[in-house]
């Protein structure tokens, strides 16, 4: 069975740019969970569903296929507090939840060396026993710049002051919802990427896989 590296993390602190480095230095595969939420944001959106119809929000995920989430669409502001709101919601959760877990027994993954799950509530709810737990933290408005950035090549008018705010909100959400909040697992080891470039946080993900000991 394929090692867990478990990646956690609050909005644009760089899971998914440092997840795909490992994939590729490793080659390994991966999943993005967050993309998971964000596309069935973009399905309540879309069909112009309530962000408290669950009910209705469930039978989305049959419309979706899960994996493939690159679309450029998933990174809205929109999408971004609608997943804030519905990633909340137990049912959908566990939902999904169930997703993720089987992803390491999948044929294809399960005879890697690693298999790189990245989130909010990896370490925490999904995989509590990873091999290695990785959470990554960053200044705020650090992390405003990089998600303005990333917008900006897709929107034309885009304000880096609302980026910012939106930011600091999901923040606030993820943080103090009552299910699956956003914290560092116990034994999770702290990345702060606030002024490091992807190659400096890579060098440290290979320094905490060598210097964990796994079962």
């Amino acid at each position: 069975m394929a090692k867990i590296i478990a990646i956690d993390g609050p909005a644009s602190v760089g899971k998914s740019t440092l997840a795909k480095i490992i994939s590729k230095r490793f080659n390994s595969p991966i999943l993005f969970s967050g993309k998971l939420y964000r596309a069935v944001a973009l399905e309540t959106i879309k069909r112009r569903i309530s962000p408290q119809n669950m009910k209705e929000i469930l039978k989305c995920i049959s419309y979706i296929d899960l994996t493939k989430l690159d679309s450029n669409e998933l990174f809205s502001s929109e999408v971004d507090n609608t997943s804030s709101i519905i990633s909340a919601n137990k049912n959908l959760r566990n939902r999904l939840t169930k997703f993720q877990r089987d992803f390491p027994k999948i044929n294809d993954v399960k005879n890697r060396k690693f298999a790189i799950i990245e989130g909010r509530d990896i370490g925490t709810i999904v995989f509590p026993k990873a091999d290695y737990k990785i959470f990554l933290w960053a200044d705020a408005k650090i992390r405003a710049k990089r998600r303005y950035e990333q917008i900006k090549k897709n929107v034309k008018k885009v304000s880096y002051n609302k980026v910012f705010n939106d930011i600091n909100s999901r923040d606030r959400k993820d943080l103090t919802r009552k299910i699956a909040p956003l914290m560092p697992a116990a034994n999770s080891v702290l990345l702060d990427t606030s002024y490091i470039d992807i190659e400096q946080a890579f060098n440290a993900v290979k320094k905490i896989i060598s210097n964990t000991k796994t079962l």
